[in-house]
């Protein structure tokens, strides 16, 4: 599941609150499965999970900011 940062902006709050819990949590099962000693099928996955997570988390504080000012 990866994320444009055209389609997180169309997400309403509780939309990218409920994708960074489920990438959050995808990203700690990933690590608890690699120091468990399993092989990964896909190495590069958690690279990519966290950057999806500061993806979302950025147009979040974005969002913040042009709501404060």
């Amino acid at each position: 599941m990866v994320l444009k940062p055209s389609e997180i902006r169309e997400m309403g709050p509780r939309e990218r609150q409920r994708a960074l819990v489920d990438l959050r949590e995808e990203l700690m099962l990933l690590y608890s499965m690699q120091t468990g000693g399993g092989v990964s099928d896909n190495p590069a996955k958690a690279k990519m999970l966290r950057k999806q997570i500061a993806r979302i988390k950025t147009i979040i504080n974005e969002e913040k900011q042009q709501n404060g000012d």
